[in-house]
């Protein structure tokens, strides 16, 4: 059935491999908007995955409803959930929309909805991966996907860079592709009632999962050198995974015990992040790959000075002023000196106007209106 009836609210199924309460940028951006969704009329479903098969399987987020499929294998990215199809065939969906691609989620979303003819929209949240095999196979995976990414009524980048590059690899013109960016807001903070500031300690972030490409390593590994100059410093990596254990060893191995602190910030702890963010002297991700990444964002909207990697699309955001970039394969000392740099003359952009959830939620409605419209008319 479809929602033909003005007074009856546009069911949306917001599928994602990933979500809250488990960290990352993807899962910020599908709460951010669904919460938002929902206050301007639609009715939001939340489907997404649960390898640990620990959290529960139904669960609600205000007005969001939240479904989580068990998947598999448990110790992985995969996330092959077997009854993803079944379920988005079963519903009343009067739209999908896919928030990422690179996982065994969206084959599986997609074909259902294709078979069910249910509408659907992909936004590709495209990311690094530690892997170098999966990396490799990523322009075959998108191929693979092509002809249910072309049968999408609309496709999404969350970024320039992000739509000319699944442009180039689909080989479909650029008009094919919308670019909604994400949002920059985090609940406002009082910095004189909110943090206390040691004049004798300057915080470095390096915000991110704890995974090889994100390149928290790099960061560590120039501390020494940032050191020998400003002693003052210590550093905090801002995240949780996998990747942990290496690099408590690479701090042990540098003597850098009492000046790294790895930790991350509950997902749902938008005011603690605030609050971090605030109290940072600089802010850095030197990761390999980022298409629009939410924590370089936030800590912009936080007036905070940000150094990134020049590449993807960090690399765009370098180049239109918002941040400092450096090379990605930079050495250790090029990488203390452009933090040393990044301390003692921060840079921060003067009235750049960001993007807000607002304006990111402003242009989903104008697509799921459109779309909407579209298929009422072929309904009839």
């Amino acid at each position: 059935m479809r929602v033909t009836d003005r007074e009856m609210k546009p069911s949306v199924l917001m599928v994602s491999a990933r979500y809250f309460p488990l960290a990352g940028g993807t899962e910020t951006h599908v709460y951010e908007v669904s919460q938002r969704l929902v206050n301007m009329g639609y009715r939001i479903t939340v489907c997404t995955t649960d390898p640990s098969s620990e959290l529960a399987p139904y669960d609600r987020d205000g007005d969001v409803e939240i479904v989580r499929l068990r998947a598999y294998p448990k110790h992985s990215d995969l996330y092959f959930a077997p009854a993803l199809g079944k379920f988005v065939r079963d519903g009343q969906w009067d739209l999908l929309h896919l928030q990422g691609y690179h996982t065994f989620v969206a084959p599986l979303a997609l074909f259902a909805a294709k078979r069910r003819g249910i509408p659907y929209v992909v936004t590709f949240h495209s990311g690094g991966h530690s892997s170098r095999w999966r990396n490799s196979i990523r322009h075959l995976q998108i191929r693979l996907l092509r002809p249910l990414l072309t049968g999408a009524e609309q496709l999404i980048g969350v970024s320039e860079f992000e739509a000319e590059h699944f442009s180039r690899l689909l080989q479909l013109p650029r008009e094919a592709f919308r670019v909604v960016p994400n949002g920059a807001k985090l609940p406002e903070v009082d910095p004189d009632t909110d943090l206390q500031r040691d004049p004798n300690r300057l915080l470095i972030l390096s915000i991110g999962r704890l995974e090889r490409y994100k390149r928290h390593q790099a960061v560590i590994s120039a501390l020494p050198k940032v050191l020998e100059q400003e002693p003052r410093v210590y550093l905090r990596i801002v995240g949780s995974g996998r990747y942990k254990n290496e690099l408590h060893k690479l701090v042990k191995s540098l003597n850098l015990e009492s000046r790294v602190e790895i930790a991350a910030v509950p997902s749902t702890d938008r005011q603690g992040m605030a609050k971090l963010l605030l109290s940072a002297s600089l802010v850095s991700l030197l990761s390999e790959y980022e298409a629009h990444p939410i924590a370089v964002m936030e800590a912009l909207a936080m007036g905070r000075p940000v150094l990134v990697a020049d590449t993807s699309g960090l690399g765009e955001l370098a180049r239109r002023g918002f941040v400092r970039s450096i090379p990605l394969d930079a050495p250790d000392g090029v990488v203390a000196e452009a933090i040393l740099a990044g301390l003692r003359e921060p840079f921060v952009p003067d009235k750049v106007e960001l993007p807000t959830w607002e304006s990111c939620v402003g242009q989903l409605d104008q697509i799921y209106r459109e779309i909407l419209q579209r298929h009422s008319h072929s309904d009839r």
